[in-house]
């Protein structure tokens, strides 16, 4: 997977759209981000956001419950009328100071990005070079966190760019998932593959239905073919019940790549005198034959 292919697909998979305009957005009057804010029914607020990166060109959007949004009045948002309207978009990357016009559930008025300086410290002193003000943007609207960092440096993975930890969080790659993968023996090899293996959905708990099922210290490649082709523990559990165990890799995914079945071996099997080997059993599949 390339990097373009991942970020495309952590972006894809985000709870947070970013995007580029096609052409510079101007920013409304005493911000350089525009932004639009509506109160929903189930109690969320949806919040978009225009300008404000490298070039004035970022856009953005998410769902944030009131607490997330620090100083908001959401009885005033809620009011008929025209209200002043503040608040502010806090984490590790920066804050996003906004103010507007606003009322029955609607708001709409300008933002500021402050980058974090002792953020900004931080990734230097880990060895990556300091963001610019967009990047720090687009950290800050993905949430990019301290303790994801942290995680990244204390399992000795090389040092991540920007938009190595825009991907990782875009797919939900966090301290917990990093040391849970550690904890069951796993540090693949580099970022592009955490990035596949969460891209992929390979939790520890789907490396640990292998362990079960004999198949320990698996190499992370072989994880990447198994879990893309949807080999979980049931279907390798499924043809233990019938007679095949300790199936290797490589048979379990020409088996699975031609469609081949528990029910297919044990069927095939009725009608043999021999025991039908994994191999064997793919050449039938292959050739389509029907058992009776």
């Amino acid at each position: 997977m390339t990097r373009l292919f991942a970020f495309a697909a952590a972006l894809l998979l985000s709870g947070v759209a970013v995007s580029s305009a096609c052409t510079a957005v101007s920013a409304a009057p005493g911000g350089d981000v525009q932004f639009r804010l509506n109160a929903e029914r189930n109690g969320d607020l949806q919040a978009s956001f225009v300008g404000g990166g490298d070039h004035n060109k970022n856009q953005w959007s998410s769902n944030f419950r009131p607490n997330q949004l620090a100083g908001l009045d959401l009885a005033r948002l809620r009011t008929g009328g025209d209200h002043a309207i503040q608040f502010a978009v806090i984490r590790d990357a920066g804050r996003l100071d906004c103010s507007g016009r606003g009322g029955s559930s609607r708001a709409s008025g300008a933002c500021n990005f402050t980058a974090s300086e002792p953020f900004n410290a931080f990734l230097v002193g880990k060895g990556m070079r300091r963001p610019t003000n967009g990047e720090g943007m687009s950290m800050m609207a993905l949430d990019v966190r301290r303790e994801t960092v942290e995680a990244l440096h204390a399992s000795h993975y090389p040092v991540p760019s920007v938009d190595d930890l825009l991907a990782l969080t875009a797919l939900g790659v966090d301290s917990g998932y990093i040391s849970g993968l550690a904890n069951v023996g796993y540090r693949p090899k580099d970022l592009d593959a955490l990035v596949q293996f969460k891209a992929l959905d390979i939790t520890p708990a789907f490396i640990q239905g292998y362990v079960r099922h004999g198949y320990a210290n698996l190499e992370p490649d072989h994880l990447v073919q198994l879990k893309a082709l949807d080999i979980d523990a049931d279907y390798i559990a499924s043809f233990e019940r019938v007679g095949y165990r300790n199936l290797s890799v490589d048979q379990l995914v020409q088996m699975k790549a031609l469609g081949v079945t528990a029910e297919f071996a044990r069927s095939a099997q009725q009608g043999s005198r021999e025991r039908l080997t994994p191999e064997r059993l793919v050449e039938l599949r292959a050739v389509g034959f029907i058992p009776r």
